[in-house]
């Protein structure tokens, strides 16, 4: 079984103490890339030097929404420097961006600017962009609406989807693919499920966002990537396939989507 961790922060002080080791339990589980994905300027740098330490390990750079208030100036221009860099072949996304009314950090009228700035540095870039969302799936539509106006099919993940049926099919017919963390295993999130169920197999992705929102039965401790086969195994049985059919295909989609080398086929 080889799977890919699409979301992950592996930067953070939960991991200080023995990054190298929970890198070792991924790779034990059978997980053959990690993508580390960056918050905000200091946190990209981090990303991208985890990144070319690591081969299995990839960066996406950005700033998500909830730092934009705490923005400096030219602190969107290091992020296209970064992703453009020296180490830009390790650089294989743009984010996390997008919209949250959830946390009152930033006010939604101040991410927006930002967010069609991300998704215009990617389309420039022929990258993807990875998209955050909390309780602003309307938002994001009307924002991501306009950009395929004018872009075409976009290229990119609504990460961490916790949104209905009908945002779910209306990103993916703008050319989205949708990527289920470990709260698809909470046993509260029947419609969660049920709603994975919907999306197309060649649009699926799965991640940890680790540290956060570890996966039964690990729920309440600190999340890593080697747990994201628990979301796999869910994903697999919503879809009526086997959990290693499951690992091939999000495998395949992610290489594909992401440009990762060495994965875009199966087994």
């Amino acid at each position: 079984m080889r799977l890919v961790d699409t979301h992950c922060h592996l930067d953070e002080e939960a991991f200080a103490s023995d990054r190298d080791a929970t890198l070792a339990r991924a790779r034990e589980a059978g997980v053959a890339a990690m993508l580390t994905i960056g918050i905000d300027r200091m946190t990209s740098e981090a990303a991208v030097a985890l990144a070319a330490a690591h081969a299995d390990v990839f960066a996406v750079v950005g700033i998500q929404p909830n730092y934009v208030s705490a923005m400096a100036d030219g602190d969107l221009a290091a992020i296209e420097a970064i992703a453009t860099g020296e180490h830009a072949d390790r650089v294989v996304a743009i984010g996390e961006t997008g919209l949250d009314r959830y946390w009152d950090y930033t006010p939604i009228e101040t991410q927006v600017e930002p967010f069609e700035w991300h998704v215009d540095l990617a389309v420039r870039l022929g990258k993807p962009f990875v998209v955050h969302c909390r309780e602003a799936e309307a938002d994001i539509l009307d924002v991501l609406t306009k950009a395929h106006a004018t872009h075409g099919p976009l290229s990119g993940v609504m990460h961490s989807f916790c949104g209905d049926a009908a945002h779910a099919a209306a990103f993916v017919d703008l050319g989205l693919h949708v990527s289920f963390s470990g709260m698809l295993t909470f046993k509260r999130n029947a419609e969660l499920r049920e709603v994975a169920a919907a999306v197309p197999r060649e649009r699926l992705l799965i991640e940890t966002d680790c540290p956060y929102l570890a996966p039964e039965p690990y729920r309440g401790k600190r999340n890593e990537p080697a747990y994201v086969g628990k979301t796999c195994e869910v994903l697999a049985g919503q879809h009526g396939m086997t959990p290693d059919e499951m690992a091939d295909l999000t495998t395949r989609n992610a290489a594909e989507l992401f440009g990762l080398p060495g994965l875009d086929g199966t087994g």
